[in-house]
């Protein structure tokens, strides 16, 4: 997958990859205008919602309804590093979900490829190329 960054002014950073595009600004009080989640809080919710469409799945394959379930993250964060030490997330369930399914359905959430990322980090290269001239 390739994405191409792009700056469109602002503290605003852009990701384009396929059709879409992820928008992300730095707060007001980090001198950004806030007008976009910061990349570090997309970075969470991607945590997040890869957890809910498992959960989703899940209940679509067996035909529970998703209604009244909801998931809440919380991040703890090292006050020195500013770097989340833990992260949970906290299926809340309707009453009436199965009980038989109570812990199929975390063990669906358990499976986000995000998470799996965290158990299994992919190595990161950074570089910058020097710029190819210009044909005449």
């Amino acid at each position: 997958m390739e994405m191409t960054i792009e700056f469109p002014g602002g503290t605003r950073v852009a990701a384009h990859f396929g059709s879409h595009t992820v928008m992300t600004d730095l707060p007001v009080g980090s001198g950004g205008g806030d007008s976009a989640p910061s990349p570090f809080d997309t970075f969470l919710a991607s945590i997040g919602t890869c957890a809910g469409i498992y959960v989703l799945g899940f209940c679509r394959q067996r035909g529970i309804p998703t209604e009244g379930i909801r998931l809440v993250q919380r991040a703890r964060m090292n006050p020195a590093t500013m770097l989340a030490e833990a992260i949970t997330l906290e299926i809340l369930l309707p009453a009436d979900f199965p009980a038989a399914y109570r812990a199929g359905v975390v063990r669906a959430a358990e499976q986000c490829k995000v998470k799996k990322h965290f158990e299994n980090p992919p190595v990161i290269t950074v570089s910058a190329p020097a710029a190819k001239a210009a044909m005449a």
